[in-house]
């Protein structure tokens, strides 16, 4: 068994196999004995550290969701800074949008995790979304709509579901790009199409902000 000095960092080195496992091949896939594998451990020793997998696994997902948090918290506080024209209000929205973008980009294994969730992984695990992905989303939604409402735009936005958009698009395009024509795959990586991509997902925020009251 590890000594008492060996407790941080043989967790961190779990931790880390467990996330990029988890984000690889998702929840089911994964096995304790393989993230054991991964670090050169057994399985006892994993459990010693981190628990089995399904404490694994929240302490993975607690981890992502801390580091989406903090980001989301920064950029939000950007955003309800902004004056109420309604000019910067938009500018500032935009730049809440391509800093979570960002965020996405500099951290795909968070976007990995919770794509393999909206594929039905781990679903005996649901107080992840209660204790972490409602309750975030919630927040910002009621931010975003706070800012839009001082500024008198959006009337006739469901924030909720422009918010859940922003997920949606930035993850998706963190974790697979985009297929041209010709069947190739332009990742994120890929200057030209993050760029047409950025474009587009500020048309969409910026058309749904347009949307009249019903």
């Amino acid at each position: 068994m590890s000594s008492q000095t060996d407790d941080g960092p043989s967790r961190e080195r779990i931790l880390a196999a467990a996330t990029r496992l988890f984000a690889e091949r998702g929840y089911d896939a994964t096995s304790t004995r393989a993230i054991g594998e991964a670090v050169g451990l057994n399985i006892a020793t994993v459990a010693y550290h981190v628990g089995a997998k399904p404490e694994l696994y929240r302490a993975v997902m607690r981890r992502a969701h801390r580091a989406q948090r903090e980001a989301v918290t920064a950029a939000l506080a950007g955003l309800t800074a902004c004056g109420p024209a309604p000019a910067e209000t938009r500018a500032a929205l935009l730049g809440f949008v391509d800093a979570y973008l960002s965020f996405c980009l500099a951290h795909p294994e968070v976007p990995a995790l919770w794509m393999r969730r909206w594929l039905a992984e781990g679903t005996e695990l649901a107080e992840i979304e209660t204790d972490f992905a409602g309750p975030l989303v919630a927040e910002v939604a009621a931010s975003v709509r706070a800012v839009l409402d001082r500024a008198g735009l959006g009337a006739g936005a469901d924030v909720e579901m422009l918010v859940f958009t922003i997920v949606w698009t930035a993850h998706s395009f963190a974790q697979a790009g985009v297929i041209d024509a010709a069947g190739r795959r332009l990742g994120p990586r890929d200057l030209p199409a993050l760029d047409r991509f950025r474009r587009h997902l500020h048309a969409v925020v910026t058309g749904v902000l347009d949307r009249p009251a019903p």
